[in-house]
């Protein structure tokens, strides 16, 4: 792949777990202080990603196997790549992403069983070496996140639901919770866990701890 210049940092965690507030939260701040950030969503963010979505987590698709998602998955991953991450990077930008391939290290790998080196060897075929510089982690309790995730869905004004992962089984989402504990094990420098509780600005600040010694410098204004 092309030697890349920017920063790329993903956010990860359990269904509810604030990730995405976290994410959006980290941006905002990213931005004000000068930086280009580029934002991505898994899976989705492109047009062609959007529609696999759409497949991926209706909930009407409770046949589709683990070998599916997983593809679906990359497939939305590498188009992501190849339209946002990889151009950005090219540019200097900072990319943030809600999600990459530890998602499917945990959803798919440890929680369908379909194994890490399994996951590995297809995202190795996609997108080769493209991993993010540090992902954030964020753990909260499980039952605790998972309330949050459904008030959030019954909140949600779509005619399209989006809930076929949420509804999985609780010892689902602990398997997919241990798999998180076993990638920042494998990989510590990259994989931060942090403590989901509490008010999202403490959480903010923890997480800006991780992220600060990164960054490169605050770029001059124009």
């Amino acid at each position: 792949m092309t030697e890349r210049r920017g920063l790329f940092i993903s956010f990860e965690g359990t269904e509810g777990s604030g990730k995405t507030t976290q994410m959006l939260l980290l941006v905002d701040r990213l931005r004000g202080l000068g930086y280009t950030v580029v934002e991505n969503q898994e899976p989705g963010a492109t047009r062609i990603g959007n529609q696999i979505r759409r497949i991926l987590l209706d909930p009407a698709h409770e046949e589709m196997a683990p070998m599916t998602e997983l593809l679906l998955m990359f497939a939305s991953r590498a188009q992501a790549a190849a339209e946002i991450i990889q151009p950005a990077l090219r540019r200097g930008a900072i990319v943030v992403s809600d999600r990459f391939t530890d998602s499917s290290l945990a959803y798919q790998g440890a929680a369908r069983h379909l194994g890490f080196e399994t996951v590995l060897e297809a995202h190795r075929l996609a997108l080769d070496s493209l991993f993010p510089d540090l992902t954030i982690c964020l753990t909260l309790d499980i039952e605790f996140a998972l309330a949050r995730a459904h008030r959030r869905n019954q909140r949600a004004c779509s005619d399209i639901s989006e809930t076929r992962l949420d509804r999985q089984s609780l010892e689902f989402h602990r398997r997919v919770e241990e798999g998180y504990r076993r990638i920042s094990t494998l990989e510590p420098e990259r994989v931060r866990l942090i403590d989901g509780h509490g008010q999202p600005g403490d959480v903010s600040k923890r997480i800006w701890e991780q992220i600060c010694p990164l960054l490169p410098p605050v770029p001059l204004r124009q």
